[in-house]
């Protein structure tokens, strides 16, 4: 008697399903979930000792500016979108097997390639500038903090909320305005993808979170510039792999530095 094929919620999937599967809104809520639980409640355990990602701050700020003050409404916001995003692609309610930990592979992996790319523009900048005695400390894209385990804490919040806000938010409102306004087609996208880019740099360096601006250091200029390089990589992660990749990669790549620390 033949066989009866497994379903997909069932087996672990193929490797041509988890590249579909893994980009699916309802796959990468189920992927960040675990990243916004534990920063949401390590936030609350260690309370003054905790550090909290910039945007957590200005999103929570935003939120109380409409009135809507309560504490945990971010979090289920990020729910919320997430389910609705999923709701509109029609695509089946179920969570396959083996996605989840071939997402947390593909992650670690792509958190290298960006301390890679760190690695090769601090090298680049130093043979432009005609001497290689500029250092450049590994740069994080996130609030550091004084203790290791608030850090790590800050670090997955970033993950989450800093690709919340830029890309699922400010680079598809700004791909979604240059394609109906400006110019449609892949020009819409590359220009959407370099201008949201360039507000992840900038944000960096603004408010009381954000680092100061050093004109004349190697490492101003040398973090500037990887901000706006890991903008574009993360946008494009999103486009082409999802918003669970694109969150994962980048709490990844923080924890990465904070470790070497």
């Amino acid at each position: 008697m033949a066989k009866t094929p497994s379903s997909p919620s069932c087996d672990f999937v193929a490797t041509h399903d988890y590249w579909r599967l893994s980009r699916q809104p309802l796959m990468s809520l189920v992927f960040v979930a675990p990243i916004l639980v534990i920063y949401e409640a390590g936030v609350l355990v260690l309370g003054p000792k905790a550090v909290r990602n910039g945007v957590d701050v200005w999103l929570r700020g935003f939120l109380e500016l409409l009135d809507f003050g309560n504490y945990f409404l971010l979090p289920v916001l990020v729910v919320g979108i997430l389910l609705g995003w999923h709701h509109t692609t029609r695509e089946p309610w179920r969570v396959p097997r083996g996605v989840f930990w071939g997402m947390a592979v593909e992650c670690v992996g792509l958190a290298f390639f960006l301390r890679l790319i760190s690695h090769v523009e601090a090298f680049a900048l130093s043979a432009l500038a005609g001497s290689v005695s500029g250092t450049a400390k590994a740069t994080a894209l996130a609030a550091g903090a004084s203790g290791k385990t608030a850090g790590l804490i800050a670090f997955l919040g970033a993950g989450v909320y800093e690709e919340l806000l830029f890309r699922l938010i400010l680079f598809g409102a700004m791909a979604w305005a240059i394609r109906h306004v400006v110019v449609a087609g892949a020009t819409a996208t590359t220009v959407a993808v370099l201008a949201s880019s360039a507000v992840f740099a900038a944000a960096h360096y603004v408010g009381p979170y954000g680092e100061a601006i050093v004109w004349h250091e190697f490492s101003f200029w040398y973090g500037a510039i990887f901000r706006f390089l890991a903008g574009v990589f993360f946008s494009v992660l999103f486009i082409a792999r999802g918003f669970g990749i694109a969150a994962g990669a980048h709490a990844g790549y923080d924890i990465l530095v904070r470790l070497a620390c």
